[in-house]
C-alpha cells in the first residue's frame, strides 16, 4: 500500500475517544510511511443525518457532505474507525453513509438487473472497530452485524473491497498497556 491516498473516517462523535486515538495513530503512521492522508471527523461536520424521503426525492447535500464526497473520490483507500453500539454502527456514521453514498455517486441502478453498477470500484478499506463486548462473543453469539453491514451490504455494494478488520475490545476496563498494544497494532497496519 505504498504512496496511497488514504481517507480516514472517524465515525465516533467524540474526537477525544479511544476511536479518536486510533484514527490519529493511524494518520501519523500512514503519513510517516509516505501515504497522503486526510482525516474526516464526522462529529465536526454540519449535516442532517436523516435521509428524509429515502431515494424518492432529492435532498440537497450540505457543504460538508459535498466535501466528503470529494474526499471519497480522491481516496484510493478508506479507513473507517468506529465503535460498535447496540451491535451496530453509531447513528452518526449510519446517517453519514445514508446521505453520502447516493445513487449516481457510489452506485448506479441498472435497468433489468438487481445488481448495481459499483461506482467506487478500485478502492479498498480497513475497518478499525472498538467495543465493550468481548470480540469472541460478538463474533460467535451476536454474529457481527455491524461488520457485515459495513463490509458486505455497504462497502461491497459500492465496489469498495475490505482488506482487513481489526476489533479492539472489550474496551471497558482495558488497561493503559492493553490500549497501547492496540494502538501499536494500528500503527503497524498503517505503516504496512
Amino acid at each position: 500500500m505504498r504512496g496511497k491516498k488514504v481517507l480516514l473516517i472517524l465515525g465516533h462523535p467524540a474526537g477525544d475517544s479511544f476511536c479518536g486515538a486510533l484514527a490519529e495513530r493511524y494518520r501519523q503512521a500512514a503519513s510517516a510511511a509516505g501515504h497522503e492522508v486526510q482525516l474526516l471527523r464526522l462529529g465536526e461536520l454540519a449535516f442532517d443525518p436523516l435521509l428524509h424521503r429515502g431515494y424518492a426525492g432529492v435532498q440537497p447535500l450540505e457543504p460538508d457532505l459535498l466535501a466528503a464526497q470529494e474526499h471519497i473520490r480522491w481516496a484510493q483507500h478508506l479507513v473507517f474507525v468506529f465503535p460498535v453500539w447496540w451491535g451496530g454502527v453509531p447513528a452518526l456514521l449510519k446517517g453519514f453513509l445514508d446521505r453520502v453514498l447516493l445513487p449516481g455517486f457510489a452506485f448506479r441502478y441498472r435497468k433489468g438487473s438487481p445488481f448495481p453498477e459499483k461506482l467506487l470500484k478500485g478502492r479498498t478499506a480497513h475497518l478499525l472497530v472498538t467495543m465493550d463486548t468481548p470480540p469472541w462473543y460478538y463474533r460467535w453469539f451476536q454474529r457481527m452485524p455491524a461488520l457485515h453491514q459495513m463490509r458486505r451490504t455497504t462497502l461491497a455494494f459500492c465496489g469498495i473491497r475490505s482488506l482487513q478488520t481489526q476489533v479492539y475490545g472489550p474496551l471497558l476496563n482495558a488497561s493503559a498497556q492493553r490500549r497501547e498494544r492496540w494502538l501499536g497494532k494500528v500503527e503497524a497496519l498503517a505503516a504496512g
